[in-house]
Parts: C-alpha cells; sequence; structure tokens
C-alpha cells in the first residue's frame, strides 16, 4: 500500500523483516501459498491483483512447451461468433494486442483498416486517429498498459512481447508512466466514447469473451442499447461501410 513501511508490511503479513526482504530482492526461492495469501491480505490486493502476484513468484511453472514466437491462429468458434455479430463492431484480440480478425463495422468505427496481423496496442498508441476517436481514451490506454504488465507476468519467457513494451516504454511518456504505477488488470467491461466524424458521438459497452480451450484468444464485443442513438445509426455505418467496399 502507499506510504507502507517494508518493516510494517512485514509484521501486517507476519513475516520477518528479513524473509520479507529477500522476497522483494528474489533472493527466497520456493514461496509457499500461504505466505503469498498473507502478503496479498497485507496488501488488500484483488483477485487479478492476487493472480499477478502468483505468476511473479513462480515464473518457471508458467513457462511452456509452445512457441512463444508461433503465429497465432484465429480459433474456429470464436470467428463463428463474430460472423453472426455483424450488425455490431467486433474485434478477436490474441497476445500482446495482436488483431486475428475484426469485422468491418469495428474497422468503420474506429477509423482504421485494422487487419489481421496488426497490433491494436500500436493502434491506441502510435494511431493519433485512436486519440482523436476514442474521446475515454486515456482510460482504455491506461487499462492496456495494465493488461501488457499483466501479460507479461503471464509469459515471461516471451522475449517479443519484452522488447514490445520497452519500446512502447521509451517512446511513449504515457506508457512509460502507466507503466511504473504497476496497475495490472484482466480485461473487463467497460464504456467506451467514440466520436464519428460522419455519426457523431457514440457509445458502446465492451464485452470480452473467450473460450476456456483458447485463454489467449478473446472477442471485444462493441455493445449498445437497443433503444439508444448509436443503435439507430449503426445501421447506416455499416451500409455505408458495405457500399465503399463495393
Amino acid at each position: 500500500m502507499p506510504g507502507l513501511r517494508r518493516e510494517e508490511l512485514a509484521v501486517l503479513a507476519g513475516l520477518s523483516a528479513d524473509y520479507y526482504s529477500r522476497l522483494e530482492q528474489g533472493r527466497q526461492a520456493n514461496v509457499s501459498a500461504g505466505v503469498l495469501d498473507a502478503l496479498a491480505r497485507a496488501l488488500r490486493l484483488d483477485e487479478v491483483e492476487r493472480a499477478h502476484l502468483r505468476d511473479l513468484a513462480d515464473p518457471a511453472a508458467l513457462h511452456s512447451g509452445d512457441d512463444p514466437h508461433a503465429v497465432q491462429s484465429p480459433a474456429p468458434g470464436l470467428i463463428r461468433v463474430m460472423r453472426t455479430l455483424d450488425h455490431t463492431p467486433v474485434l478477436l484480440l490474441g497476445r500482446a494486442g495482436r488483431v486475428l480478425a475484426r469485422n468491418a463495422l469495428l474497422a468503420e468505427v474506429l477509423g482504421r483498416p485494422l487487419e489481421p496481423g496488426s497490433s491494436f496496442v500500436r493502434y491506441m498508441f502510435q494511431d493519433p486517429v485512436a486519440r482523436e476517436r476514442i474521446t475515454n481514451w486515456s482510460h482504455f490506454a491506461a487499462a492496456t498498459v495494465a493488461a501488457l504488465r499483466r501479460e507479461m507476468a503471464r509469459r515471461p519467457y516471451d522475449d517479443q512481447l519484452a522488447d514490445f513494451v520497452d519500446e512502447l516504454r521509451t517512446t511513449d511518456r504515457d506508457v512509460a508512466r502507466w507503466w511504473d504505477e504497476h496497475a495490472v488488470v484482466d480485461f473487463r467491461s467497460a464504456s467506451k466514447r467514440i466520436e464519428h466524424p460522419v455519426a457523431g458521438p457514440m457509445l458502446f459497452d465492451i464485452e470480452h469473451v473467450s473460450t476456456l480451450d483458447e485463454l489467449e484468444q478473446h472477442l471485444v464485443i462493441y455493445t449498445v442499447d437497443p433503444d439508444s442513438p448509436t443503435a439507430h445509426v449503426l445501421p447506416m455505418l455499416a451500409s455505408w461501410s458495405a457500399s465503399r467496399q463495393a
């Protein structure tokens, strides 16, 4: 917790100051689940933060036999779900925010093609259109950094992910500032406000969907209230997008 000294935290967790110091410096092997739980209680961590602490404490347990550089293929089941949702923007993301698939309406709403293989994280931080279109950009950008930190703990063996994060931190002051805050999040529901040059202001509730056999892929679904102004203007955008493609 902010302002809590090392010795005070050790007392709250029921640990000796020397033992906690070894933990903090990475000199204590085989940390028990009980110790981690005690630290989590002392720090008042939420469930995501507790999981993050466990990942940091035992990175070897996370090492997968899979090649971290292997190109992900879109999960067929998630693609089928996406194809039933052409009336609303949908994006399929993989590791490190890599775009695996998206529908035409998503590209229309966000103002960029976001083709498969591109990086949604780069769009968020390196494309000025993102800051122009997403009127609550800072909220989503900070959450993107916190999600990257969470993923880094789950994939400590992924050198490409580490290099990508280092690049963002050295080239973007916002990323560096949010990274140093040490926040972690998993994907969760949130509201996103869009200022579209044709449709005007739009409001979406963002939902994330994944499957048990593809936890490293998730659908990002832009849902709307059926009676909202956004719902009424989406068919116009869909028709306009289809006519431009034709």
